[in-house]
């Protein structure tokens, strides 16, 4: 009997996911928890293994395919291989690819009749809660398929009529037309994270009133800090004491004292959060993700350090959780370790701040009566004007400097 592979819970508020890739190919043997096929959704890629050993007999779900939670992906046998079927799936994938552009038109503006029964469930839904017809909207999915973003673009529309509908088909015709320069370019598909992190970086342009202030901090003190106690640190707790852990650290202090910096927007009210999960940026090969530090004010320098370092490692092993991608209160990134020297964070909603860390630049500055080269860092605070006033905003980045040029108000709360 066949055990079917199906596309496991992906989280709160993820339905659906993209077949990102098959680690398998039909009528290789599988065992027992062994990684078959990798999905990816907004946020993470996770892999599906195998709750069975055997063959896998059928790929019903290709590479590239949008799937909901539930959705069948494949089947695993009990016996040998499925000769009849793998041929099909090594046919190489150039010629099909260039068959694709005369089947895509027709495709994508034909769902009529019995085809309504084709939608996902969710789409389905969204066509018949707003007594939608499905004929009269273009489908940009594989093989044409509705997607909800399809749905959703046509109502946003006003539900334009079949006649501009049918013109608007015609237009991903066009690309497929001789270009100059065509064998230099190169089109790849955006990935779902990479949609992801672009609608949300919009959502965050068109919704809050983003504003942005700067200072900027003199490492001295810092730097010595860690150059005295960095060989005794990471015997003791097995971890290096980088400039990280000070700044989560400042930030914490910073935010008691200004709650709003910490809140958010939600309709018409405002959320005061007492607590602090830190979001910390980093940068993956499939894009930035934001994992989070849960409860950061309770954590020691080591524990921040222990943390931060997990955290990223997953992130680049695309092996975070959904619970370590959602809720944080305040999000700091480090342009820095790039070779930023100033730079304008986005928001992270519905976060309503974010500290931009940029590199370390020795240069000449005043102190006192004489000039001496200094290790200077500028910083920004992004910050949504909607919930945070400028006094608030000046404050709470002035206060994240003082603690930082001078790291014993962090331990003294002063």
């Amino acid at each position: 009997m066949a055990t079917e592979i199906i596309v496991p819970t992906l989280g709160e508020s993820v339905t659906e996911a993209t077949v990102a890739k098959w680690f398998k190919a039909e009528g290789d043997a599988v065992a027992v928890d062994e990684p078959i096929l990798e999905l990816e959704t907004d946020k993470v890629t996770l892999e599906v293994n195998a709750s069975t050993a055997g063959t896998l007999s059928e790929i019903s779900a290709k590479e590239g395919d949008n799937v909901e939670v539930g959705a069948l992906l494949g089947l695993i046998g009990e016996g040998g291989a499925a000769p009849a079927k793998k041929p099909e799936a090594a046919t190489p994938a150039a010629p099909a690819e260039k068959e694709k552009p005369a089947e895509a038109v027709p495709a994508a503006t034909t769902i009529e009749g019995d085809d309504k029964d084709k939608l996902s469930p969710a789409v389905r839904k969204l066509v018949d809660e707003n007594n939608l017809d499905a004929s009269q909207i273009k489908g940009t999915g594989k093989d044409g398929r509705l997607t909800k973003g399809d749905v959703l673009l046509f109502m946003k529309d006003g539900g334009a009529a079949a006649a501009p509908a049918a013109a608007l088909a015609a237009k991903p015709a066009a690309p497929s037309a001789p270009r100059a320069d065509d064998s230099r370019e190169e089109r790849v598909k955006m990935t779902r994270l990479r949609k992801r992190i672009a609608e949300r970086l919009k959502e965050a342009q068109n919704t809050a009133a983003m504003l942005t202030t700067f200072n900027e901090i003199d490492m001295t003190n810092v730097m010595a800090a860690r150059k005295n106690f960095q060989a005794d640190f990471e015997k003791r707790h097995g971890c290096r004491l980088g400039f990280m852990s000070f700044f989560v650290k400042a930030c914490i202090v910073a935010l008691q004292e200004l709650p709003a910096v910490n809140g958010e927007i939600d309709g018409d009210e405002l959320i005061y959060k007492n607590y602090y999960d830190i979001g910390v940026a980093v940068g993956t090969e499939q894009g930035l993700v934001v994992p989070v530090l849960r409860d950061a004010d309770k954590k020691s320098f080591a524990d921040v350090e222990k943390g931060i370092t997990e955290l990223g490692l997953k992130a680049r092993d695309g092996k975070l959780g959904m619970d370590e991608l959602t809720g944080g209160t305040f999000t700091i990134t480090n342009g820095g370790v790039y070779g930023s020297l100033m730079s304008t964070p986005i928001l992270n909603p519905p976060q309503s701040g974010i500290l931009g860390m940029h590199k370390i630049d020795r240069r000449p500055m005043a102190v006192g009566d004489s000039i001496e080269i200094r290790p200077m860092m500028y910083v920004a605070l992004s910050y949504d004007h909607r919930i945070i006033d400028g006094r608030e905003a000046v404050t709470f980045l002035v206060r994240v400097k003082e603690c930082i040029e001078n790291p014993e108000r962090i331990l003294l709360a002063v």
